[in-house]
């Protein structure tokens, strides 16, 4: 499995994406929340984080295997949840979660996405990771959480950092919801990318399939946002979270964490691991990066959980950048969505061997043998 060398950046998949799919799916995609200064801070300051390389050490090889929870796997990235993927590229979370088990890379299956739980663990042999909104309704909690247990999901990732939905203007104006809201502008929009188009009648319009069985039938799009809206209500806290670590069997990560005292409280909790991460900046756009708080955390709880990061992150030297200032491991979202918009059933090997490949380049130009080492090469200056 190799990359399509037409595309050996992530910026052509960007260019190529727009001009595949309609302006509100890819403006839903790019986009972060009010005036994307988060999103733009967040790749931003990952990339004022400088190595420095050891030429005339001893180098045999560099090796990305990582384990992680009790499994190795080939690299230390993996794919992050999204939410409305199909709404992107029709059946983009089955190409990505078929890609992830191919290349041995984790998968994680937002509650929100086009695909639900059953599926993705079908697709990889029970090794997908759920993530979980948590529901206001202890019931539907419990019959969620029991579906990801019967379908063998390994890791169950408790999203912490959507008390509230974000205030997304470009969705707004865009009327965006599931399906598409079809205003003049959004129809000509979709005549414009035919390709698109008859892949998603073909395979029908995208759904939150996971949540599918717990809707009422027949909702139209306002019936539809206010029942997200009240069913996802409310902020996660240790009190929702004590119970579901009592009855959740195997490993709880707690994803959105932006501050020690959550770290702290996640450590408390018994969870096992933290994902430092600000949504993809999609949330708090007053908000610090990712990359900030996760030298702090790390040093700090590294030593008594596992410490991953999102959010910023798009290629291979953003991936070393980040294991160097302390994650245990990584998460990307848009490189794996952009890729699937640009190129269909091909996106989801093509974004993962590309990363591979400009993470090995990274790892062999600085003399980096194992990815734990990589703190090693951090330039501390500030």
């Amino acid at each position: 499995m190799s990359y399509d060398s037409r595309y050996p950046a992530i910026e052509d998949l960007i260019k190529r994406a727009k001009r595949k799919i309609p302006r509100f799916a890819f403006e839903y995609l790019d986009g972060g929340c009010n005036e994307d200064v988060n999103l733009m801070r967040n790749t931003k300051e990952i990339r004022e984080v400088q190595l420095i390389p050891q030429y005339l050490t001893k180098h045999t090889k560099s090796e990305m295997k990582t384990e992680l929870f009790g499994h190795v796997y080939d690299a230390p990235f993996g794919i992050a949840p999204v939410g409305l993927q199909g709404l992107m590229w029709p059946k983009a979370p089955e190409i990505l979660a078929q890609a992830a088990h191919e290349h041995n890379i984790p998968f994680i299956l937002s509650t929100v996405t086009t695909m639900d739980i059953e599926r993705a663990s079908e697709l990889t042999e029970g090794k997908a990771w759920f993530q979980l909104y948590h529901p206001a309704d202890n019931q539907l909690r419990d019959d969620i959480i029991g579906r990801a247990d019967a379908a063998g999901c390994s890791v169950l990732v408790l999203l912490c950092d959507v008390p509230t939905f974000g205030f997304r203007p470009r969705d707004i104006r865009n009327g965006l919801a599931m399906p598409p809201r079809m205003t003049l502008s959004n129809m000509l929009q979709i005549m414009g990318r035919p390709d698109w188009a008859l892949r998603t009648l073909f395979h029908g319009q995208p759904n939150f399939t996971t949540m599918k069985p717990y809707m009422p039938k027949g909702l139209d799009m306002k019936q539809l946002g206010r029942y997200m809206d009240q069913t996802f209500s409310g902020r996660l806290n240790e009190e929702k979270i004590a119970p579901i670590r009592d009855m959740w069997k195997g490993k709880i990560v707690l994803k959105g964490v932006a501050c020690e005292s959550d770290a702290e409280k996640a450590v408390s909790l018994g969870l096992d691991g933290i994902i430092v991460s600000n949504h993809g900046g999609r949330q708090l756009d007053a908000g610090n990066s990712t990359i900030k708080p996760l030298k702090y955390i790390a040093e700090k709880y590294r030593d008594k959980l596992t410490v991953m990061m999102d959010s910023g992150i798009r290629s291979g030297p953003d991936i070393a950048r980040s294991l160097a200032s302390g994650a245990d491991f990584t998460f990307l979202g848009r490189t794996f969505m952009y890729s699937v918009a640009a190129l269909g059933s091909r996106g989801g090997d093509h974004a993962i061997s590309l990363l591979k490949t400009q993470l090995q380049q990274v790892m062999e130009q600085v003399c980096c043998e194992r990815i734990e080492d990589f703190p090693n090469f951090l330039d501390r200056v500030e």
